[in-house]
């Protein structure tokens, strides 16, 4: 991850690294990688792809980097595996050499980099020849409810919450553009497919009390809101949503090419 928005591990794993971590074991297994490959995590965040890696493709390593050492922190003490290791890092200069991964992933943090070109061009750089480099993101326009409820109740409220919704800031979040962000790369056999997942909230509280956790830009609105605007954005989600157990569906796009070579 790369924006300020996101930087303390818990309450990031409460508001939506608990559904992350179900996307990441689908990632997984539909890379299919065989055993014994170099794997590098790119924005890795609290550790749930390294974790999914570790469990569900005999990795050889994997090095999980991303800026902010909050997240690493989470990640060290969730991810014990003598195979894995955090480094603090930037995904337009990643600190490891060329050609050192034979497997560059990036889970959910791609559109969070300033320059995600830039970013495309350190994996292919680190990424060995014929290796492979893959990435997912929320489909924030669409398909990840959880979040689309929350926008649609906040510019329904506020129609300046609309430059802060995920959906039209982050173009990169839908297939086409990541489809044409590979290719253009120079990446081989590219394919995009959706991941979709439940959402299953016990109540409604168990859906809006992350929302108050300050990670991310949907948490970050809520907790510049006044009192009065908070508690009227609360009800109007409550009035949407009911009071009791909520089952919802998290959608994130995935993307994979090859690197040129043997």
């Amino acid at each position: 991850m790369t924006s300020s928005a996101w930087s303390a591990g818990a309450p990031y794993d409460r508001y939506v690294g608990r559904w992350s971590r179900l996307v990441a074991a689908e990632f997984v297994g539909w890379l299919a990688i065989p055993p014994g490959r170099r794997w590098l995590d790119v924005g890795c965040g609290t550790g749930a792809l390294t974790a999914a890696a570790l469990a569900g493709a005999e990795p050889a390593s994997v090095i999980g980097i991303d800026p902010s050492e909050g997240f690493l922190s989470v990640a060290r003490s969730h991810v014990v595996d003598a195979r894995a290791g955090f480094e603090v890092g930037d995904a337009r200069s990643l600190p490891v050499p060329d050609d050192s991964a034979d497997v560059v992933v990036s889970g959910l943090s791609l559109n969070f980099v300033p320059d995600a070109v830039a970013a495309l061009r350190e994996f292919t750089r680190v990424c060995a020849p014929g290796g492979v480099i893959a990435a997912y993101v929320w489909d924030y326009a669409e398909g990840m409810a959880m979040m689309r409820y929350f926008w649609d109740a906040a510019v329904a409220l506020d129609p300046a919450a609309e430059a802060l919704d995920e959906g039209p800031r982050f173009p990169l979040c839908r297939p086409d553009a990541l489809r044409e962000r590979w290719t253009a790369a120079g990446l081989g056999g590219v394919q995009v497919r959706a991941i979709d997942v439940p959402t299953l909230f016990e109540n409604f509280d168990d859906y809006w009390t992350p929302f108050l956790g300050a990670q991310g830009p949907a948490p970050q609105y809520v907790a510049g809101l006044s009192p009065p605007a908070r508690d009227a954005l609360r009800e109007r989600l409550r009035s949407t949503l009911g009071h009791d157990e909520i089952a919802m569906t998290a959608r994130a796009w995935a993307v994979v090419g090859t690197t040129p070579g043997a």
